[in-house]
């Protein structure tokens, strides 16, 4: 009878071994399933996979850490209504002016012209900006996802006129109906032209959620909620939005930066904020003649719009390579 034992080409018998290399011998032994070792690949959900895309983007993540700073700084180094901030010196009061008003150690930002603190004047007008600008950027995401979303899952004469519409207010100049819209709405204080500022500045997102939602609606998991009879209502909100996701968050982040800088021309050219209010746009008019002889007075309101824009911008960059489905599958 032959012998069942294996050999090898140099004629030794040896003994089949089994391997668990990559597998918990305790948990075989013990009739279990194999664990994964640490070094193992991992399976991450839709949402790991986007935060962990995010938070590897440096210039995303350090630009988040610098505008969460301006942010903190602005709103708590003068305070916000009743709440007192930690800085000494109240944006509204006069103090004696030392010589021109230049940059000290008590005056880290210097002095206007009649002698206020200009580190609380641009703290109180970086304030404003902020709220602005999110608050148009909420606006115009809101207005232009519901108008794309409808354009693009219902289409006929409904796409129609909302695309129209749509093109109507991209063909008229931007700053020109935000300025005719902002000093109507100027009296109204910073909420009246931030809503404004939000109904004339949807229209980019409008394009690209009916785009998105336009590919969506073909999709068979869309396909099946309709023969199923679900409500066309429900498979927007429950089905195609959710995957339209990506884009209404890169945008509607892009869309913040827009606002500053927008709010910052108005206030800029007389149809922003107006006073007793005061914004990073309205100190820059208010003391662009200084520009030559006091130059921090139009330098640090111009550092801290330059400031948040470009981290909005580089958040949004951020965002639109995490939510890119193109980009590889990230691992450890």
């Amino acid at each position: 009878m032959n012998d069942i034992r294996n050999s090898n080409p140099g004629g030794e018998d040896y003994e089949p071994q089994v391997s668990v290399a990559g597998t918990d011998a305790v948990g075989l032994a013990a009739g279990g399933s194999a664990a994964p070792l640490p070094g193992e690949d991992k399976s991450y959900s839709q949402g790991q996979l986007v935060a962990r895309r995010f938070f590897r983007h440096r210039g995303a993540l350090t630009a988040m850490i610098v505008l969460g700073i301006v942010i903190v700084v602005a709103f708590t180094s003068i305070g916000v209504g009743p709440i007192p901030g930690w800085w000494p010196k109240d944006y509204t009061l006069q103090y004696d002016k030392i010589g021109d008003g230049a940059p000290t150690w008590a005056y880290p930002f210097g002095q206007d012209t009649g002698g206020k603190d200009y580190f609380a004047l641009v703290m109180r007008g970086t304030q404003f900006s902020i709220i602005i600008a999110f608050a148009v950027g909420i606006i115009s995401t809101v207005v232009g996802t519901v108008i794309g979303a409808l354009a693009g899952f219902y289409r006929g004469w409904l796409e129609a006129v909302l695309m129209r519409m749509t093109d109507v207010f991209i063909v008229i100049p931007l700053l020109a109906v935000a300025a005719v819209l902002g000093r109507m709405a100027g009296e109204s204080g910073i909420w009246g032209l931030a809503f404004v500022l939000g109904l004339v500045t949807w229209t980019s997102l409008a394009r690209l959620v009916r785009g998105e939602v336009l590919s969506l609606r073909e999709r068979d998991f869309v396909l099946a909620a309709q023969a199923v009879g679900t409500s066309a209502w429900r498979i927007i909100t429950r089905h195609v939005l959710p995957n339209a996701i990506g884009v209404v968050i890169v945008s509607a982040t892009l869309s913040i930066s827009t606002a500053i800088l927008l709010e910052t021309s108005l206030s800029f050219l007389g149809f922003g904020v107006q006073a007793p209010d005061t914004s990073l746009g309205t100190l820059i008019n208010e003391y662009q003649s200084a520009f030559s002889t006091r130059p921090w007075l139009f330098w640090w309101p111009g550092l801290m719009i330059l400031t948040i824009a470009l981290c909005v911008n580089f958040i949004g960059d951020g965002l639109r390579d995490a939510f890119d489905p193109r980009q590889n599958r990230t691992k450890d």
